[in-house]
């Protein structure tokens, strides 16, 4: 993405601001973009680092709402943060919150599975020797062995998964916590 595309749509997040705080803020990437350039970076890498201009647009207009309820508590003040932040998760509820949702239903199905490989591991490795199983009750021995060890292969896959899904669940939430921070300490 270009410097003038980059610019474009963050004007058009901010549409609805007053005009010195858009003014402010797109002064403030321009000169950005402009000391990165300065550094010998690209437009493209410097708009990759910024991430993506709506989302950063509502970011921004969410902080200014927090802003001006700060400086003026009134009724409208209070209503425009609300709505502000709402923007802000909005996509949050729309979009991330169904994918997290089928994210944490797949990690719990194979938690099942896993769970389900195991006991018949175990149930294989007590119950085969008995029960005179082709192969012999070695055989029965082993291939019980080998299922329990795979359902802890498993396991241990699936915890990492988890705590990886758990990381990005954490640093998502960071970024909003940013933004409400200000407001959070004060009270």
């Amino acid at each position: 993405m270009t410097r003038a595309e980059f610019m474009t749509r963050l004007r058009r997040g901010l549409a609805g601001l007053p005009v010195t705080t858009i003014a402010d803020i797109v002064a403030d990437h321009e000169a950005h973009f402009a000391d990165a350039v300065a550094a010998g970076r690209s437009e493209a890498e410097v708009a990759a680092a910024l991430g993506d201009p709506d989302r950063l647009a509502r970011e921004l207009r969410a902080e200014a709402g927090l802003k001006q309820w700060e400086e003026r508590k009134n009724p409208s003040n209070a209503m425009a943060a609300v709505i502000a932040l709402l923007g802000l998760g909005a996509i949050d509820v729309i979009v991330l919150l169904p994918l997290l949702m089928g994210v944490l239903g797949a990690l719990f199905g194979v938690l099942v599975a896993v769970v389900a490989i195991f006991v018949s591991g175990g149930f294989v490795f007590a119950a085969g020797p008995l029960t005179a199983p082709p192969g012999g009750p070695i055989t029965a021995f082993l291939a019980g062995l080998g299922l329990m060890g795979l359902a802890t292969c498993l396991g241990a896959l699936l915890t990492l998964v988890t705590v990886g899904v758990f990381n990005a669940v954490v640093w998502y939430a960071r970024l909003h916590y940013r933004l409400l921070k200000p407001a959070i300490e004060q009270a």
